[in-house]
């Protein structure tokens, strides 16, 4: 049972639900073994707290990848101001060194734009990502445990029937 996904153990809980003995006179009601249906939801819960941490781990991921681009972005500003300073001292290049200087400050700036667009995008993806499967998985759970409910009541009925 180790390494099985939320979507597998769904799959086997539909399974299971699918092929169950139908109800004498009710077609659309059947006979399922509740121990079994209560181990897969039970496993189905204990599987999301996992899929929350990776949501988390990709919100923080996506925050390093911010911080690195700024990093990135001040180191390359800080050598930009170095060069710009080293050109500087000298007249006769002096409005070159300027030109480069904003140049190279420009990519930099430009490149951590991009670092920041990408991993904001990255992060938005993968949120939706998460967010689809974590509410697929919570409509699946719902839907079991009405058809599970249901197949309970129905199964209290010809015991009242009786007395």
């Amino acid at each position: 049972m180790a390494n099985r996904t939320t979507e597998d153990i769904i799959g086997e809980l539909y399974d299971l639900i699918q092929d169950a003995r139908a109800m004498p006179l009710a077609m659309d009601k059947c006979i399922v073994e509740r121990d079994k249906v209560l181990d897969l939801l039970d496993e189905i819960i204990a599987q999301l707290p996992g899929e929350l941490k990776q949501a988390r781990t990709i919100v923080e991921s996506r925050a390093d990848l911010i911080s690195q681009g700024k990093r990135e972005r001040e180191n390359i500003i800080r050598k930009a101001q170095e060069q710009a300073k080293e050109l500087v001292s000298q007249e006769a290049i002096c409005v070159e060194a300027k030109r480069l200087a904003e140049e190279i400050e420009k990519k930099a700036n430009d490149r951590a734009a991009q670092i920041q667009k990408a991993g904001n995008a990255y992060m938005d993806e993968s949120l939706r990502q998460t967010q689809e499967l974590i509410a697929k998985t919570l409509e699946d759970i719902q839907a079991v445990r009405e058809k599970f409910r249901t197949v309970t009541d129905n199964q209290a009925r010809p015991a009242e029937i009786a007395e």
